[in-house]
């Protein structure tokens, strides 16, 4: 069964407790924090401490995504918060392999994101390591962005590269999924959907997820 994971960069904070329960009630599988640090990216989000704070609100798995320059400094501190899932750049990380056994080693299931200018090739390597692969579908920072058509050939081509190696190896898709295209988004191969504005900004936010959900499990 394909997992729906809900950004909370696009949630109401003055209100985060609620909107966390109320997409976990409406059926999310996760909850996906993005961890922002003004460098890699041109944004600042938040850290561990309101990762810890999400932990303590919800029952459901955490799915951290660090967009972060030095993100080996900072393994422990998100482990200790809570983190399930843990997915770091290829682009800025010169050793990945040893990064990805730290973060195995801690117990957290361990990915690695790509950017959309990135191509899949740079993934060869590592991909025997992953527990899951991050494509990236808008460039990252901001949440509300349009989808990048162009990124469900990448999903393709990874999804063919797990399968001839037999891979135990998810693919997790981020950035303007909606209900509009998130069915085709999943046919093309994602197993982790991110969806963020698309939920929290909508009327009817339980409503927009469990239709997004119905969708991808067709």
């Amino acid at each position: 069964m394909k997992k729906l994971s809900p950004s909370i960069l696009s949630a109401d904070f003055s209100d985060l407790g609620n909107e966390i329960k109320e997409v976990e009630s409406a059926g999310a599988s996760m909850i996906h924090c993005d961890i922002m640090d003004g460098h890699f990216v041109p944004n600042i989000s938040f850290g561990p401490y309101i990762v810890k704070i999400v932990n303590e609100i919800t029952k459901l798995p955490l799915d951290v995504h660090l967009m972060i320059d030095n993100p080996e400094r900072y393994i422990a501190d998100f482990k200790k918060a809570g983190a399930d899932y843990l997915s770091v750049h290829l682009e800025n990380n010169i050793h990945l392999q040893k990064l990805v056994s730290q973060i195995k080693d801690s117990g957290i299931k361990a990915g690695v994101a790509i950017n959309p200018s990135t191509p899949v090739c740079l993934l060869k390597e590592i991909m025997p390591f992953l527990d899951f692969v991050l494509v990236m579908s808008v460039n990252p920072g901001f949440g509300g962005q349009t989808f990048i058509k162009e990124s469900l050939i990448k999903i393709g081509q990874i999804k063919s590269i797990i399968k001839e190696n037999k891979y135990n190896c998810l693919i997790e898709v981020d950035g303007g999924i909606n209900l509009l295209n998130i069915k085709q988004i999943s046919d093309a191969g994602a197993d982790i959907l991110v969806a963020g504005a698309s939920i929290f900004n909508s009327e009817n936010k339980s409503n927009t997820l469990k239709q997004m959900i119905d969708l991808i499990n067709q």
